[in-house]
């Protein structure tokens, strides 16, 4: 019965949930750990008559292995998406995974650039060179909008509307956005595609996507972090930055800048405004010198 209920979730996470071929894939491997700790410590039972007590010891399992809280809290959330998905198709009348709780986890502040590392990583594109100017466009879009590199090499020309400086981003989910680009951005992002993407031959499937590579394909994610690992040397930057480095520095600048919380969730498309809070940091010496320009008892 696991085989048959597991490719009925996987329906269900595509056709009602609308997921990523990604998340899909992560969620389906998280079942099939169950299904298969299940099948030998409990044989013959079903995912129907699994209990809370079965699940708390498959995660005492999960821990014994010392897999990672972060790799456990994860693996948790697709068993609780698995049985939310049978008490829709009332395969069951009670959720025996709604009380399994994740490890604790602290939260990791994201690695940022500063303001200037941005300017220095940016200059030292050389422009000279073939891809300068769609490497240009791409790294200043990614921060003038905060996007996931996974929006940016899916992103269509459809999709930018260069007269009133926004983006149409299609992110997790398929759930659309409008997000305001920089006036470099689009300078960098005119530039290329006027001089560099016209003069080149788009392979069949790939005519609308913004940004190519060489054979005229969009780009890979693994493309995008090699050109910023590259960039980054020659700009003489030593943190261990990646495309998702410019969304958190986007939005730690916004924030920082005084910009509203909830217009920075929007932005970045996050569901809830918790996980945007996580940017609400600010660096210690700036807290320092605000308590000693204002505290009335400095």
């Amino acid at each position: 019965m696991w085989p048959q209920l597991i490719r009925r979730f996987r329906h269900y996470l595509k056709l009602e949930r609308s997921l990523s071929e990604n998340s899909i894939e992560a969620y389906t491997r998280d079942v099939e750990k169950l299904a298969a700790f299940a099948e030998k410590e409990f044989v013959g039972k079903s995912p129907l008559e699994m209990e809370l007590e079965h699940l708390r010891r498959f995660v005492n399992a999960l821990a014994a292995l010392e897999i990672s809280a972060f790799s456990q809290a994860r693996i948790i959330s697709g068993i609780k998406a698995f049985y939310r998905f049978l008490m829709y198709e009332d395969k069951i009348k009670e959720d025996p995974a709604q009380l399994l709780e994740a490890p604790k986890l602290g939260r990791k502040l994201p690695d940022t650039l500063s303001f200037q590392e941005i300017e220095l990583l940016l200059e030292a594109i050389p422009l000279g060179e073939s891809e300068g100017h769609r490497n240009r466009a791409m790294l200043e879009m990614l921060y003038s909008s905060g996007l996931r590199v996974s929006e940016l090499v899916e992103l269509k020309k459809s999709q930018v509307f260069t007269e009133i400086g926004f983006l149409k981003v299609v992110g997790k989910g398929n759930k659309e956005r409008l997000v305001p680009v920089g006036k470099d951005a689009l300078k960098y992002l005119r530039i290329y595609q006027e001089e560099v993407r016209v003069h080149q031959t788009p392979t069949k499937g790939h005519e609308e996507f913004v940004f190519l590579n060489r054979r005229g394909q969009k780009l890979t994610r693994v493309m995008v972090f090699l050109i910023i690992k590259k960039t980054a040397e020659q700009a003489g930057i030593k943190k261990n930055i990646s495309p998702h480095t410019f969304r958190h520095s986007f939005a730690t600048h916004l924030i920082e800048g005084g910009a509203d919380l909830r217009a920075v969730q929007e932005m970045l498309g996050h569901e809830s405004i918790t996980t945007t809070e996580i940017y609400t940091h600010l660096d210690r010496d700036y807290l320092r010198q605000v308590l000693t320009d204002f505290h009335p008892r400095k």
